[in-house]
Formats: structure tokens, C-alpha cells, sequence
């Protein structure tokens, strides 16, 4: 049992199993001691990415001013095809490295920007499915 307040935040946020219990966590914290301040706030878009890519077998996220770079476990569950497609369209901003990594270049300031980025990103090369 936890008795010190943010090592139990640092717990709950590692073990958020979904979006929804982050979100849980998040509302609690603005309650508790008002706006996140901006460290707060990239820890909570960081692990909300995470949540994200590691169901797609994307194991690793490099992300910075100039873009960034995915890494793939040995089963990534994505859209090959849509991969190929804006390295084709765009040689410049999209790169393969190798099987294992994607590299994109953007100029993406904002931490806010970033995560838009990736999302829009995301998106294209792996679109979520809908229920049958």
C-alpha cells in the first residue's frame, strides 16, 4: 500500500490499463491540486501515447522538435501498405529504417504539436478497426 501521495500517482499512471482510467486519474489530480503544470501534463500525453501504440506492437516512440521515430516489436499490427504509401509520397518527411523502425520529420515545437503529429499519424498507418 502506498503512503506517499506522488508515489502512488507514479504507480497508478504506469499501470493505467486504458485511456479511460488515465482520464480517471488525470480529473483526479486537477481536483485535488489544480492545473497540471506542463511536466504534468507531457507525463499524462506520454503515457496516453503509449496506451496507444503498444496494442500496435509499437514498442518504442523517439519523439522530438524535428519529428521522431517508431520502433516495431516482431508483430506490429499496422497498415504496411499505408506505411509504403507516404514513404512514397513524401521520401523526405517518411523513412523505413529497416523492418524494425519509421522514421518522420516535422517541425513540431509544441508538445501539444507532437502529440497531434503522432496521432494524426497513427491514423493513416494504423487506423483503428471498428467492432464487427
Amino acid at each position: 500500500m502506498c503512503t506517499r501521495g506522488s508515489s502512488c500517482t507514479s504507480k497508478r499512471l504506469a499501470s493505467a490499463p486504458d485511456t479511460n482510467a488515465l482520464r480517471d486519474l488525470e480529473v483526479e489530480l486537477i481536483d485535488r491540486f489544480g492545473l497540471l503544470p506542463e511536466p504534468a501534463r507531457a507525463l499524462m500525453a506520454a503515457t496516453r501515447l503509449r496506451l496507444r501504440l503498444l496494442p500496435l506492437g509499437i514498442r518504442k516512440l523517439e519523439l522530438g522538435p524535428g519529428g521522431g521515430r517508431f520502433l516495431f516489436g516482431p508483430q506490429p499490427r499496422i497498415d504496411i501498405g499505408a506505411m509504403v504509401r507516404l514513404v512514397q509520397s513524401d521520401p523526405k518527411r517518411y523513412r523505413l529504417d529497416g523492418e524494425k523502425a519509421f522514421r518522420f520529420h516535422a517541425d513540431i515545437e509544441t508538445l501539444e504539436s507532437r502529440v497531434s503529429a503522432v496521432e494524426r499519424l497513427l491514423n493513416e498507418i494504423a487506423p483503428e478497426r471498428k467492432a464487427a
